[in-house]
């Protein structure tokens, strides 16, 4: 009780949203969260729209008996769905699921994109007879603390309070506050679906312990200290993620064949190394992402994730980078072995 009394303060206090008792539901983390809400409300073969790159949803929708529909996520939207990508899509499914800011992309919505996919979502339930059952909105926030510059976090909820039946919140402390084993995270959502869903976490045992839940109470409830504590992982977080941007735009005005979005939020920094078809020094062709991955890890000792690990099909040189557990130092070491490794292939066709 005392933790959920603290989530909803906390999120009253730093995101302006109120909601009853009865619509927020503990888990051990953020994971337990996401599963539930795929198990609670989806039934097998309900279609679940997500995004792609994105992060799970393939195996969520795989566990729960779902049909995926993946939408593709081009550079030109920032990896991140919208109205028209959803357009039609979203007719008759079960589940939206967003993700701001993104894993893997480290990219945000803006309000007024998020707010078109708000109005579509109702729409789409306005269409709707009363005997067919809505479209929900999962909406992963759980980076939502670590946003940079003029990024500002928006929500559906915030944006449009008609989206409060029909959007489901997952959260946790694992990202905001670097609390990757503590495992306490959070589902807000409408009551009637909550219910059900914490019959459910009951039964597979995903409950936060105890002590990490009191102490977390403890925590959000310490808001001079949050607001530090935020501060500086932030200006931490940034300053590494500036470092990489810039230090891979260095390479791009070198004319080498590297890319990366400038940094919006959560750890991650979408990069391109477009190298597919180039050959190596020891005659070794480049043709898969995955030929990319190695061969900078091998090289270059650069460790990064292709997007076909979060549902991308493209072989065009977009990879996932995380500062997450990388300093400073490490970055500045990295990107002069990254030069060497890239201009020793640049002119091999």
């Amino acid at each position: 009780m005392p933790l959920r009394q603290a989530v909803l303060a906390f999120y009253e206090r730093w995101l302006g949203l109120r909601f009853p008792l009865e619509s927020v539901l503990v888990t051990s983390g953020s994971r337990p969260g996401i599963y539930a809400t795929f198990l609670t409300l989806v039934e097998p073969g309900d279609r679940v729209v997500y995004g792609v790159p994105s992060w799970n949803n393939n195996h969520y929708c795989y566990l729960a008996g779902a049909v995926g529909v993946p939408v593709v996520c081009g550079n030109d939207t920032a990896f991140l769905p919208t109205r028209g990508l959803l357009e039609g899509k979203v007719r008759g499914a079960r589940l939206l699921v967003l993700n701001s800011p993104a894993n893997p992309t480290g990219t945000a919505f803006s309000a007024e994109t998020l707010a078109s996919i708000c109005d579509l979502v109702l729409e789409e339930n306005a269409r709707r007879g009363k005997h067919e059952r809505p479209l929900y909105v999962l909406y992963d926030q759980v980076y939502w603390t670590l946003t940079f510059g003029d990024t500002a976090h928006v929500n559906p909820v915030s944006l449009r309070p008609e989206m409060g039946p029909y959007t489901l919140f997952v959260d946790g402390i694992s990202k905001a506050f670097a609390a990757t084993g503590v495992r306490v995270g959070w589902v807000i959502g409408p009551a009637e679906v909550i219910r059900p869903m914490s019959s459910l976490i009951g039964h597979i045992g995903a409950w936060a312990p105890r002590a990490e839940q009191a102490a977390t109470a403890q925590l959000l409830n310490a808001t001079e200290e949050v607001s530090t504590y935020l501060g500086d992982l932030r200006r931490g977080l940034r300053q590494r993620l500036d470092s990489l941007h810039d230090g891979l735009h260095d390479l791009r005005r070198a004319g080498l064949p590297v890319d990366s979005f400038s940094p919006m939020g959560a750890i991650y920094l979408s990069a391109r190394f477009a190298l597919n078809g180039m050959r190596t020094d020891d005659g070794v062709v480049l043709h898969t992402n995955e030929d990319i991955r190695r061969y900078l890890l091998r090289t270059a000792g650069l460790a990064i994730v292709p997007f076909q690990a979060f549902g991308a099909m493209q072989e065009d040189g977009w990879f996932r980078l995380s500062v997450g557990a990388v300093s400073l130092a490490e970055i500045e070491r990295v990107l002069p072995r990254v030069r060497t490794a890239i201009e020793s292939i640049t002119s091999a066709v």
